[in-house]
């Protein structure tokens, strides 16, 4: 039987006839190391059952996507399927879309999984839990933009940056290909929203679409006919990080001659269009949209618990929910305290990063086993290490945070990249340990040599 399915009773005699039951859902950053972490310390020993929950079957680091979407990285060399790392750490994985909660029984609701054509793999199900961890990270916030949702695309999953590449590649094709000139906006991308997805996006596209041209596609120009636009709604790039950061990469764009536009509000998204607020039309091919994150809807209020305006769980500092104890969240789902930056007015939450993701994993990790142990649960602080916001091979920006460095210092260049490429390592190596993380950056440094450096499909 599977042990994720076991009776829900929460008798005596039930609770010591079984281990307790520890339900991960999402299989993002903080998700999949939490659970790969807890299948290591507990899962292996036998003093608990580990569930991971997600409805895709691979995990990607999602500061990857821009990459995938731009070509520079094969999503086939970076992918992790669930299962294999479940195996290896001594976790389940079920697949499925959670759907629902019931508190009452403590039991996490998953849709039915089908197949394209309508056939189902499996049904629609209950996993109980003793404890429970939300980790469904975000999706875009389209604000209701009329003709975002049909005309842009977004680039929440793997699926989707792939799909806006091959767009990409048939768009190059098609002007190859074509007897007639250029039609205005083709070969020309949009990218809504300029924060560092955006900047990230728009870095990535110029160098690979010029390698992608250089592979016989002799008709095209890519200094005059593919165009780069960043759009933001406020008055710079990058709003989110310190002042120095976004003038270092406005610099950068501009060398790059990527079209910035601030204090530019999308009103609609047309096809091959784009209509600002001001009347400004800005025409493009391609529409990605990158502007704001919020919860999936179905958080919001689900089965009684506190949410925010951005569907996000309303956590303590323990990461449990403010109205249960058994449900902790963590990542971009959850709307957890930051007292140090709490305002006169407002109070301060941490913001939606990898970072706080990675250290919410580890803390939790730590806190389950003290819990399981019959200690009290500690709370968890949020230490801020900088923002660093990468360029590909041109550059990196960003800035260093912590104790040794006091308050915080501008750092750019080899130096940054070298940082920011540490950040993916360190994923790495909390899901599958140093040797293998060093072997496998090793292979890919030689591959690397013997491939195209983009993805031609």
């Amino acid at each position: 039987m599977d042990p994720a399915l076991r009776g829900t009773g929460t008798g005596a005699a039930d609770q010591l006839a079984r281990p307790h039951r520890i339900v991960v859902v999402g299989g993002g950053a903080g998700g999949l190391e939490l659970a790969t972490r807890l299948g290591d310390k507990l899962g292996r020993r036998g003093k608990a059952d580990i569930t991971l929950i997600d409805k895709a079957s691979t995990h990607l680091w999602k500061p990857l996507l821009h990459e995938i979407a731009a070509g520079s990285m094969d999503l086939g060399h970076h992918e992790l399927d669930y299962l294999a790392q479940a195996h290896w750490h001594h976790f389940h994985y079920r697949t499925g879309e959670m759907i629902g909660l019931d508190r009452g029984r403590r039991e996490v609701l998953v849709a039915p999984v089908v197949e394209e054509d309508g056939t189902e793999v499996t049904p629609a199900r209950g996993y109980p839990y003793d404890a429970l961890v939300l980790a469904v990270g975000s999706v875009t916030n389209d604000f209701g933009t009329q003709g975002a949702a049909e005309h842009a695309i977004c680039l929440e999953t793997p699926e989707q940056a792939a799909r806006f590449h091959r767009r990409l590649v048939d768009a190059c094709l098609r002007a190859q290909n074509q007897n007639e000139p250029l039609r205005p906006g083709q070969l020309q991308v949009a990218i809504v929203g300029a924060g560092a997805t955006g900047v990230e996006l728009a870095a990535e596209l110029h160098k690979t679409t010029r390698e992608l041209v250089a592979y016989g596609l002799d008709r095209i120009d890519p200094d005059r006919d593919i165009r780069l636009h960043v759009i933001e709604a406020t008055d710079r790039i990058l709003p989110a990080l310190p002042a120095r950061i976004s003038e270092a990469a406005t610099e950068l764009l501009g060398k790059l001659g990527v079209g910035v536009y601030t204090s530019a509000k999308v009103a609609a998204v047309m096809p091959n269009e784009i209509r600002l607020a001001d009347g400004g039309r800005i025409y493009a091919e391609l529409v990605v949209w990158a502007a704001g994150v919020k919860a999936p809807a179905f958080l919001q209020n689900i089965d009684g618990l506190e949410t925010n305006a951005s569907n996000q769980l309303v956590v303590r500092q323990t990461l449990q929910t403010t109205r249960d104890a058994n449900i902790f969240v963590i990542g971009d789902c959850a709307a957890c305290p930051w007292p140090e930056r709490d305002g006169p007015e407002r109070k301060a939450i941490v913001p939606p990063r990898a970072q706080a993701a990675h250290q919410q994993a580890t803390h939790l990790s730590k806190q389950l086993r003290r819990r399981l142990a019959g200690q009290a649960v500690q709370p968890w602080h949020y230490r801020d290490f900088g923002s660093l916001v990468s360029f590909g091979q041109y550059s990196a920006v960003g800035s260093l945070m912590g104790k040794l460095v006091g308050s915080s210092f501008f750092i750019e260049g080899y130096f940054a990249r070298f940082m920011y490429v540490s950040l993916y390592k360190m994923h790495e190596y909390a899901l599958h340990g140093f040797i293998k993380v060093a072997l496998d950056t090793l292979v890919r440094v030689i591959t690397r040599r013997t491939e195209p450096h983009v993805k031609l499909h």
